[in-house]
């Protein structure tokens, strides 16, 4: 096992506090093209019903992202709460997890204010394969240094599967709204049989171990 004080590891906690100052900011920033929508509206005399009918797009995408960040990040509190250090390798990890987060306002503010084609949805979702996919490599990692962190190895590999489950899902939601535009979006309601598809890649996976 390696030196608990070695330089090349650190405790968390400002790591933590950085991860939750990131992700306010991008939550933050998924509201600005609604604060200049209102602006414009008020120059051109718009009324409240008028706003709300002309820029149900940008709403519903604002709503959405909003959620999935929020989603996003109460995972990766989970993931991290019992964290007791950080190596570079888990630094960067997060970093790249947390440029998608970073990220995710720009194709949100594209479903809003641009027509939709076809390059959207691979942007948007792609963005947030993107962020399952440096989550699932955050528990890979924390499951071979199991000196980082008090989480259970079962808790780390149920995480791992949890991950594995919506990274499918995304897969198989991108593929239909990219031949469903405009209204393809739908498909991220696949998000909800998550719970059912962990719970089925676990008994398979465990059935292979055994």
């Amino acid at each position: 096992m390696a030196d608990p004080m070695s330089p090349q590891r650190f405790r968390p906690e400002r790591f933590k506090a950085f991860v939750d100052a990131v992700v306010a900011i991008a939550m933050t920033l998924l509201i600005l093209p609604l604060m200049e929508s209102v602006s414009d509206a008020a120059s051109g005399k718009v009324s409240t019903a008028e706003f709300l009918s002309e820029h149900s797009g940008q709403l519903l995408s604002f709503g959405l992202s909003f959620l999935l960040i929020a989603t996003f990040w109460m995972g990766h509190h989970r993931q991290y709460r019992d964290v007791e250090w950080i190596t570079p390798w888990l630094l960067w990890i997060n970093v790249a997890w947390m440029a998608t987060i970073v990220w995710l306002p720009v194709p949100t503010a594209m479903i809003g204010q641009m027509d939709t084609d076809a390059l959207q949805p691979v942007v948007y979702i792609g963005t947030l394969i993107m962020t399952q996919v440096t989550t699932l490599a955050g528990w890979l990692y924390l499951s071979r240094h199991p000196d980082l962190t008090t989480t259970s190895a079962e808790t780390m590999r149920a995480g791992a599967i949890g991950d594995l489950a919506a990274i499918v899902l995304f897969l198989i939601a991108l593929a239909i709204a990219a031949l469903a535009s405009p209204h393809g979006y739908t498909a991220l309601f696949l998000l909800l049989l998550s719970d059912p598809l962990s719970r089925l890649l676990n008994r398979v996976l465990h059935r292979r171990v055994g």
